[in-house]
């Protein structure tokens, strides 16, 4: 996938401002995605019982995409895909695709399709940290099933963080640092392209503040200094590789900056350090103060975030920070969320290796059954790690310590989470209720 990346001097010249460029080099490139969802019915004991249990339903659903490479990669949200059963990909000339999804990203609602195909038209990558407040921009999607729409707006502000990912995965480590526009997103535009005025990529756009569903004034993207990057991950790795400082942080405010004497009110806190991190290995320390990585600075927590996000987990970077009213500067080894430099591969640090189990969610049919709300069951043991418990197979996870169990993915951040041991509580399918101490 050769990708193209451009710098962002301005092509446009002249005393009129002037959108045709930008919308010419982007407009063909922008698809139309279409997906297609299967959706079970709720459960009915009186329809069951007397066989008449309805059919599960389809569902349709569209979004936009981006064609980053003339050989066919897309890139779209993550929410315009997840769960779908079928991707149909149309381009402005109506041609329409099966795609295919190569990976997905959740912590930055990035995902990469790809659809056989060759000559296509795509968009180079812009350099979203060169875009500044005030520049113009161009949204390019299918809002309302519109194909091949354009609107205009400026860069309203950067870094912005609107908590729209952290609570859709526990297991994710979600960045949030969107660009942030007036140009007018609406629903469809999702995984459509926001481009500056020479036609180059600097964002994803993937969310708009609204009290109606509809645009109201304000839309965000994911800058393209991320998407590039995540991109890159899923086409070599097929997941993305998230690099890590290990800290527990905490924006700058006036009463920190008083405290520790600081100058300006900016830059970051470290209110905490993770075992075995980067950060403590390399010696950074509660109460420094982050104010750039590598040169760049950090004022806020999301664009820290933003910047170790483009690095790679055994990636060096430079941190400058204030102890005790004196800059300093260290050399961090960044690592994975299991503390190593390798290559992070989630499946190796999944719920079933953790626990050396086979594990199944329960659907919605047996969990009334059952009379519970969530729960995922162990179906079968590939070791003893359970089995020394006095755990059995049928065995259903519902709870780790105190917290929910839904899915495998909770166990597994649980257990990445746990400092010691936790309380493994569940349920038997007789009824039969049980907990049991597992050490990690």
């Amino acid at each position: 996938m050769p990708v193209k990346t451009s710098s962002y001097g301005y092509e446009n010249s002249g005393d009129l401002l002037n959108f045709n460029l930008a919308a010419e080099k982007t407009v063909n490139s922008v698809v139309h995605v279409f997906t297609e969802y299967t959706v079970s019915q709720s459960y009915d004991p009186f329809a069951d019982f007397f066989g008449r249990r309805s059919p599960d339903q389809k569902a349709l659903g569209a979004g936009s995409g981006v064609i980053i490479s003339e050989d066919g990669y897309i890139v779209t949200n993550n929410h315009v895909i997840k769960g779908a059963d079928n991707i149909q990909v149309t381009t402005s000339d109506n041609h329409t695709f099966s795609a295919t999804v190569i990976g997905t990203d959740p912590s930055t609602d990035i995902a990469l399709l790809k659809v056989e195909a060759s000559g296509l038209d795509f968009i180079e990558f812009g350099n979203s940290d060169e875009a500044r407040i005030g520049d113009w921009v161009l949204a390019v999607g299918n809002p309302f099933n519109l194909s091949s729409t354009v609107t205009a707006g400026i860069i309203s502000a950067k870094a912005r963080n609107i908590n729209l990912l952290r609570a859709n995965n526990l297991s994710n480590f979600p960045i949030e640092s969107f660009i942030q526009t007036d140009a007018a997103v609406n629903p469809g535009n999702s995984g459509g392209a926001l481009v500056n005025l020479n036609g180059q990529l600097i964002g994803i756009n993937t969310a708009i503040a609204s009290r109606s569903g509809s645009f109201s004034g304000y839309s965000f993207a994911v800058p393209s200094s991320i998407v590039q990057k995540v991109t890159n991950d899923l086409l070599e790795f097929g997941e993305v590789q998230r690099a890590l400082i290990g800290v527990v942080i905490r924006q700058v405010n006036q009463e920190i900056a008083e405290d520790l004497n600081l100058d300006e009110v900016k830059g970051i806190l470290v209110t905490g350090l993770s075992v075995n991190g980067a950060a403590i290995n390399s010696g950074i320390i509660e109460n420094d103060v982050i104010i750039s990585i590598n040169g760049v600075e950090t004022d806020n927590v999301p664009e820290l975030q933003e910047l170790i996000g483009r690095y790679r987990p055994g990636d060096l970077v430079e941190v400058s920070l204030i102890r005790e009213e004196e800059i300093i500067k260290i050399d961090v080894e960044l690592r994975n969320r299991v503390g190593t430099t390798g290559v992070y591969r989630a499946k190796e640090f999944s719920a079933s290796a953790m626990l050396q189990a086979d594990l199944r969610v329960l659907n919605n049919r047996e969990l009334h059954s059952l009379g519970l709300r969530n729960g995922v069951m162990i179906t079968g043991f590939t070791g003893n790690k359970l089995r020394e418990l006095g755990i059995e197979e049928g065995f259903i996870i519902t709870h780790i310590d105190r917290n929910r169990v839904t899915k495998p993915e909770d166990i597994t951040y649980y257990l990445e989470q746990s400092r010691g041991g936790v309380i493994i509580g569940g349920i038997y399918p007789n009824g039969q209720k049980a907990s049991y101490g597992l050490g990690v």
